[in-house]
This record gives C-alpha cells, sequence and structure tokens, in this order.
C-alpha cells in the first residue's frame, strides 16, 4: 500500500517463523530457469512446516502472486478459524479484512469474517477509515483469534470493514499491516508487535523473499532469517529516524548517469506496492532515458528492445543497488511491455521514493525493528 514508511526486516534467531509464499497465474510468462531453491519449494512447499531449520520451527504459509504486483497469503481469524487471503503490508500498520454485515459492492466479492460464528470474537464501538492508493475503507475495531502459520494472537484487535471502495476485483480479502504502532489509523496495537511483546516472536524481526520465477517460492518470514534466500552479506540501511521505516537514498542512475536524488532524497520499501513510484518529474525523465512512451496509465515499451535496456542503479547508504530490465519491464495481458515506474499521486516537500515489489523481487528485504535498521542483499 502507498505510504511513506519503510518497512524493516532483519535477523538471526534460533525461532524463525518462515511464511513461504505462492504465487498466482501471472499474466506476465513465467521466466525461463529453475534454480535450486525454487525446485525445492516446488516440490517441498506443502511439508514446509515441519521441517526444522538450524534447529528451528518453521511455519510456512503459500502466497499467491496477482498479476505480477501484489503477493498474498492465507490467514486465519476466529474459533473455528475462517481463513482469508491478505496482502503482508509493511506500508501500513492496520489489520483489517471484510466484515459479514459490509454490503458494498467490494466487500461482496471478497470473503466476509461471520462474526456471529466465532465463539472468541468480542465487539467494540470503536470506528477508523484509511485511504490508500488504490481505495478506501471505513470499519469497526473488534477483537478474536488470529493465526498466522503457527503463530496465535488471542484477543487479538483488527479491523472489520464496513465499507469498500476500491478494492472489487481484488484477489485478496484484507491488509495486515507491518508498519510501525504509530502509523495505525485505528490505534490498534500491530499483530506483529502484539506477538513479540507476548514473546511469541523472538526477535523483532521479519524479512521477505518474493519469488521472480515462479508462482511457488516466495516467503515472509518472523523472527529471524533463512539465509539460504541470499547471496553474500547484508548490507544494513539506518532509518531516518526511529518509527519511520524511510531510509536516505543517495541517487538513482542509469551507468553513470545520475538520473535523480543527485542531492540525496527519501526511500520507502513496501511490500504493498508493486511498483516503483517517485516523484513526477524524475520518472518521467527515467521514462524518457528507456524510450518509454505514455499510454493511459502505463509508460510502454517495445518488447523486442527490453532485454537491451539499462540497468536502473538506486545508490542507498553508498551501495549500489542495480534493478535490471528483466526485473522493471512487465507485462500486461495483452502481452505488451511496460515499465514498472509510476509517477506518485502524492506531492512531498522531500523527494520521495517507493520502492514495492518490482524492487523486492530483485533483493531479499530484512527488517531489523530492534535495530532501527533494514537490510538488503541479493536475492537467489
Amino acid at each position: 500500500m502507498k505510504w511513506v514508511v519503510l518497512l524493516g526486516l532483519v535477523a538471526f534467531s534460533e525461532c524463525i517463523v518462515k511464511i513461504p509464499l505462492r504465487r498466482v497465474k501471472t499474466m506476465r510468462k513465467t521466466l525461463s530457469g529453475k534454480n535450486m531453491l525454487n525446485n525445492f519449494l516446488k516440490e517441498h512447499g506443502n511439508r514446509l512446516s515441519k521441517i526444522s531449520f538450524r534447529g528451528s520451527n518453521l511455519t510456512t504459509l503459500p502466497l499467491r502472486n496477482i498479476e505480477d504486483l501484489m503477493y498474498v497469503g492465507n490467514i486465519t481469524i476466529g474459533t473455528p478459524p475462517q481463513e482469508f487471503q491478505v496482502v503482508f503490508d509493511t506500508g501500513s500498520s492496520d489489520f483489517w479484512v471484510p466484515s459479514d454485515f459490509c454490503t458494498s459492492p467490494d466487500c461482496i466479492t471478497h470473503v466476509r469474517f461471520r462474526q456471529h460464528q466465532s465463539s472468541t470474537f468480542r465487539p467494540t464501538n470503536k470506528t477508523f477509515s484509511i485511504t490508500y492508493g488504490s481505495g478506501r475503507m471505513r470499519g469497526v475495531v473488534v477483537h478474536d483469534t488470529v493465526r498466522i502459520g503457527d503463530l496465535v494472537s488471542t484477543d487479538q484487535p483488527f479491523g472489520l470493514s464496513v465499507s469498500e471502495y476500491g478494492f472489487k476485483g481484488r484477489a485478496y480479502d484484507g491488509i495486515l499491516g507491518l508498519n510501525y504502532p504509530d502509523e495505525s489509523f485505528s490505534e490498534a496495537i500491530p499483530i506483529f508487535d502484539k506477538l513479540k511483546n507476548e514473546g511469541a516472536i523472538s526477535e523483532p524481526i521479519f524479512a521477505f523473499y518474493l519469488s521472480k520465477k515462479k508462482r511457488e517460492g516466495s516467503v515472509v518470514m518472523f523472527g529471524g532469517v533463512d539465509h539460504r534466500y541470499y547471496k553474500g552479506e547484508l548490507n544494513w540501511v539506518p532509518l531516518i529516524e526511529e518509527g519511520d521505516w524511510s531510509v536516505r537514498m543517495d541517487g538513482i542512475s542509469m551507468k553513470t548517469k545520475v538520473v535523480a536524488c543527485s542531492d540525496g532524497c527519501a526511500a520507502v520499501v513496501d511490500t504493498g506496492t508493486s511498483l516503483i513510484k517517485g516523484p513526477r518529474k524524475l520518472v518521467n525523465k527515467i521514462q524518457k532515458l528507456i524510450g518509454a512512451t505514455p499510454r493511459g496509465s502505463k509508460h510502454y515499451v517495445y518488447c523486442s528492445v527490453a532485454n537491451t535496456l539499462p540497468s536502473i542503479i538506486f545508490t542507498i547508504n553508498g551501495i549500489n543497488y542495480p534493478v535490471p530490465a528483466r526485473a522493471y519491464i512487465l507485462k500486461d495481458s495483452r502481452g505488451r511491455c511496460y515499465t514498472a515506474f509510476k509517477k506518485q499521486r502524492f506531492s512531498s516537500s522531500t523527494e520521495t521514493w517507493l520502492l514495492g515489489d518490482a524492487f523486492l523481487r530483485v533483493y531479499f528485504s530484512v527488517f531489523d525493528r530492534g535495530n532501527g535498521r533494514i537490510g538488503l542483499a541479493q536475492a537467489v
């Protein structure tokens, strides 16, 4: 989701809860080639919750990739449990799903929580509303038991939407925010923080691996990091300020040509954002340099030249993070190639960029809440 907040993940822990993600069949052709990790996840994905890694119990949850634009996973709410597909969103702090009494057309197309069927449900009179880049919702805060893999949060506060706009037809039911509590619109303690405070998570860390080659294989992990998902060492980036997941980005370049952030800018790592978003003038500059032409809300290039396009290099804390054309060129439902760069809808006094899934498919990300930093490394 679109927020000027970054999400952090980090970790080395002996008690890792790992949630594998499964990609839905996308409109984009699956890239050729397979590696050992992806083969392992494909063959053993359904059994990962029973496998121990370095003495830890790993809990896995398949996520689906929606049109190469969103990663969602299954959680359950209530007693007996009711299953929902949610976006694990590092750009927001609120957790909500549609309520059974929501009559908006957007709610009707999704799974709705039947509170009367849960023996552990507890209502409140507190209401709230959120506006995202893709839509808005209005809801009420309630309490119930929530399960994420093997993690169980009893009497967890969360939101039930009573009206939704902009979510119709989307292949997820709700959003599970992983940002800091200060960013919560409902003022309910986020599930990650509640689990951390109760000792269910040994380290205040979570991390994302987003598969770039197949439906299955993507993972969100809590409490530590499985080092098999990245190459080399993690590069740690300090946060700009406590309680805000933004970092300072030195610049954006194409080979030796600086195209943005010549004097530095703010960057946000956001799993709820599918693309790479930035200020209008700077995004237009990048589109022009790679020869993309506007058509509707997207900028297109000829697919025949996509492999010849240069990498876009993000420099963060003195380290270069190249994003190759194969990562920032996507395909629409008609097989036409468009870029993952998009202009921000809001203006800011600083040059703020959102590094979404197009960036995170290239780089494994670790968010260290305890030390106020983010780790990035080349994803396998």
